[in-house]
């Protein structure tokens, strides 16, 4: 019986240990289903602290209750462990580091290179490793393989090498790792295959694809025509509030027609770890090709300048208070990258808030989610959200609607409200006076129409 063989029946009898390298917001939720199949699992983290909470039954992902990592501690399915040699127990390991930009915005795989180098290190025949991290088209078969090949054993044949996107949507009530479907591919047909097997144990649905690079595009396709929509659909909010037309009641016309049209809404930028950063890997490697990728750099455009253009909203709204940035306290709702989660990565609060502070401006947030974060070594507490607060602030930017915001009581009480959501379209009459991110509020001078 051959190498593949022997690990088929080793996933299909359940005997295989599975590794995940990474216990994130992607890892996590990935060893809970492999360990609900009833698999062993082995979690490696080289955050001790990570480490130790989960072995305690402390889950630190908003996706994945406690309780759910205490079960499968003590029923000993999942182990969650700092020492890099207990990947040698392992049948299968899956990948799922960060992959972040450089501050050139170009692919920092620092994180993936010492994950291979780990599971390099400790690579044994029989095994299959999966990366799921985002990255650039080649990275499985042009950085991994020959580093797990230097060991002397063959892909293909002696070890399995995939990559399988990952799709996680954090906080997202209908579709989780189990029920989306997982895209499979394998630097060769037999990678494939033990892949689609391993994840085809735990996943309702496997999508395989003809190679590692077809995988690491679909991917990068996803959120590309993602951020390239967001980007266009923020256009349109900029040409609406030029025009004095309500973008979202555009929107949402536009949104009746029953084909050939698919609802995005604009906002203060983009966030998260996929959206703003996927569309740069494509972007660079078409770069090392001679290829300038122009929807995808003008779609990184435009979003970028959106922060810049809401704090642009907030000073012409002070301004037509008669007051100035610099002086007037802001208080920013919601700092996480999109409502009802906890994931700060990336958002454009950051930026919103920096651009503000750099005007001179004191601000303060609150975030039901986010009490306290901490930003190039600063920690930051949110403040309550009360009269006293709403009364002191001489404007409000709602930069994330989260649902548990009672934004009745936002503009009941505060003077000024920037809304870049549309979080208030629904509220009653208030004294506040509210500034949406598209349509002015005050119309449009007198011969600008000219110039449009």
């Amino acid at each position: 019986m051959g190498m593949k063989e022997q690990l088929l029946t080793r996933i299909n009898d359940r005997s295989a240990v599975i590794g995940v390298v990474g216990l994130g917001y992607v890892g996590l939720p990935l060893a809970m289903e492999f360990a609900k199949a009833g698999f062993k699992v082995i979690g490696y983290d080289i955050s001790t602290r990570t480490c130790d909470s989960l072995m305690k039954g402390q889950s630190h992902i908003q996706d994945v209750p406690s309780a759910e990592v205490a079960e499968q501690v003590k029923a000993g399915r999942f182990v969650a462990t700092d020492q890099e040699g207990r990947l040698k127990e392992c049948d299968a390991i899956s990948i799922a580091v960060p992959t972040p930009l450089s501050k050139t915005r170009d692919p920092d795989m620092s994180f993936v290179q010492a994950a291979t180098e780990a599971i390099a290190r400790n690579c044994h025949p029989g095994m299959l490793v999966v990366l799921e991290s985002t990255t650039y088209p080649g990275t499985t078969r042009e950085v991994m393989q020959p580093r797990i090949e230097a060991q002397g054993l063959k892909v293909g044949r002696d070890v399995f090498l995939a990559f399988s996107p990952e799709r996680v949507d954090p906080g997202n009530p209908k579709w989780h790792t189990k029920n989306t479907p997982k895209v499979v591919g394998g630097v060769t047909p037999e990678c494939v295959e033990v892949a689609s097997a391993l994840y085809g144990s735990c996943i309702d649905t496997i999508v395989p694809v003809s190679s590692a690079e077809a995988a690491e595009l679909v991917k990068l396709l996803e959120n590309t025509f993602r951020a390239v929509n967001i980007g266009l659909v923020n256009e349109m909010a900029i040409v609406c509030d030029k025009l004095g037309v309500n973008v979202w009641e555009v929107i949402d016309a536009a949104a009746t027609k029953p084909f050939g049209y698919m609802k995005f809404t604009p906002g203060p930028g983009i966030g998260g770890h996929c959206i703003p950063l996927d569309p740069h890997y494509l972007a660079w490697k078409m770069r090392m090709l001679n290829y300038k990728t122009r929807f995808i750099d003008l779609a990184s455009e435009i979003n970028s300048e959106m922060p810049e253009y809401v704090v642009r909203k907030v000073a012409r709204a002070l301004n037509t208070d008669r007051k100035a940035v610099n002086g007037s306290h802001i208080l920013i709702l919601g700092i996480a990258y999109k409502k009802d989660i906890d994931d700060m990565r990336e958002s454009p609060a950051f930026d919103v808030m920096r651009l503000l502070e750099e005007r001179g401006a004191i601000v303060d947030y609150h975030d039901p989610y986010v009490p306290r974060f901490q930003e190039h070594g600063h920690s930051r507490a949110g403040v309550p959200l009360t009269k006293e607060a709403l009364e002191h602030a001489d404007a409000v930017v709602i930069v994330t609607d989260h649902t548990n915001v009672d934004y009745q009581f936002v503009v009941d009480h505060a003077g000024l409200v920037v809304d870049t959501r549309n979080t208030t379209g629904k509220t009653k009459q208030s004294k506040a006076r509210i500034v949406p991110l598209s349509k002015l509020s005050e119309g449009i001078p007198e011969g600008e129409l000219a110039h449009l």
